[in-house]
């Protein structure tokens, strides 16, 4: 028998938290009762799960998962040499991808280039024309008491 404080049993321990665990938090009275309920088993299902997670490792660790080979020699030289011409023409892709994307990002620099080179042209035709707008000072018309328009100040 376990004289632990807390245990999968209903002592007073338990009982407490339970009702605690319900008036702070709903799913934490639940939880407590089901471990209460069932807590018992779970040494069960840790030790089920270390063994499964065991075998899965050592399946995972295992050399015929690793290295590939059947059994049968000719199979296995076969799809090695298949592997390694996979392996060439990936390389190949690969270095055309990369030229591709060269020739793209030049493309693009290249068309950037001759977009700044006109926004520059049309600026400066643009500051040209305005400047000697900006030289001349343009006048007030003001009337006079005659009816004659005068230049003003």
């Amino acid at each position: 028998m376990t004289n632990a404080l807390i245990r999968p049993a209903w002592t007073p321990a338990t009982i407490a938290l339970m009702i605690i665990g319900f008036m702070i938090f709903w799913p934490l009275g639940l939880a407590m009762l089901a471990y209460i309920i069932w807590g018992d088993r779970l040494d069960k299902f840790k030790a089920d799960m270390n063994e499964a997670t065991d075998r899965a490792a050592s399946f995972v660790k295992s050399p015929q998962f690793n290295s590939g080979r059947t059994g049968n020699v000719a199979f296995d030289d076969w799809r090695e040499a298949e592997l390694e011409r996979l392996h060439k023409e990936r390389m190949k892709l690969d270095g055309m991808r990369a030229e591709f994307d060269d020739y793209a990002r030049e493309l693009r620099r290249a068309k950037d280039q001759e977009e700044f080179e006109a926004f520059m042209a049309a600026r400066a035709t643009e500051v040209d024309n305005e400047a000697p707008a900006k030289k001349v000072k343009p006048t007030k018309k003001v009337k006079s008491s005659g009816g004659k328009t005068v230049p003003g100040v």
